[in-house]
């Protein structure tokens, strides 16, 4: 088993990393790496296939977790710090005890054909990571963020989408006119429109347009939209965040089997 390199300084340089990409949302586009905190995101990264650069363990999460040293071997270094240390390391009220770098995946092209989110400009990272949830959850393949989305990969929409981004191919930092790359119709959720969920057939696959939190889909992204579907709210509010209309557009448009 690969032996730890043992840290105690607090300013040591890859502790001096790892506190700049957890405390900056943007920090892992010039780092090239994310710091995923606790043992559930470490472990969804690993299910997934996604090497580790460095795996960080307290000091009695090292000599206690003996079913933690299976992950030892598919980290490129295992670092132990005292859990002191560990706590300057986390912006969490309880710290984790274990925590690992990941370097960012690499920008790739859309898919034209695949079954797809497209996030225009929303702002809580809470709500993108839960519509990241939903997505994997339901079968799509890719979500595409447009210019101005909270940062995908920030710790926040990390923790908020528990290891979804995992399971999804990302693509952030597009405009508009980028989407004209995609071959399936684009669906918007509107209050005034035709198709009513649960009502009409939906295309599949498709790409679900979501919009800023209190603006909407911007009206050019909208004029691209094949269709745009209502959510029927028989309590008489219109009371939905997008998140919670993600969850259900996309069960309702799922694919088939």
């Amino acid at each position: 088993m690969t032996e730890p390199l043992i840290l105690t300084a607090r300013d040591n340089p890859l502790l001096q990393r790892i506190r700049k990409l957890g405390q900056d949302p943007g920090a892992y586009r010039k780092l090239g790496q994310v710091w995923l905190e606790g043992d559930h995101l470490v472990g969804a990264a690993l299910q997934r296939g996604r090497p580790l650069e460095e795996l960080v363990f307290t000091e009695s999460a090292w000599h206690e977790r003996a079913d933690w040293r299976g992950w030892v071997d598919r980290a490129r270094r295992v670092v132990v710090v005292p859990d002191a240390l560990m706590k300057t390391l986390s912006t969490l009220e309880s710290p984790p005890r274990i925590g690992a770098l990941l370097a960012v995946p690499a920008d790739t092209a859309l898919a034209p054909r695949a079954f797809s989110v497209v996030l225009d400009r929303l702002q809580d990272a809470g709500n993108v990571g839960s519509i990241l949830r939903s997505a994997a959850a339901f079968g799509v393949r890719q979500v595409l963020a447009i210019k101005g989305t909270a940062a995908l990969w920030s710790p926040k929409v990390l923790r908020a989408g528990m290891g979804a981004h995992f399971a999804l191919q990302l693509v952030e930092g597009l405009a508009p006119e980028d989407l004209a790359g995609l071959a399936v119709p684009l669906l918007a959720t509107s209050s005034h429109a035709g198709l009513v969920l649960g009502q009409a057939e939906l295309p599949h696959p498709c790409a679900w347009v979501l919009g800023h939190e209190g603006r909407g889909v911007d009206e050019a992204l909208m004029a691209r939209c094949a269709h745009t579907v209502s959510i029927p709210q028989p309590g008489g509010e219109e009371s939905l965040n997008v998140a919670a209309a993600a969850a259900i557009c996309l069960f309702a448009s799922r694919p088939p089997g």
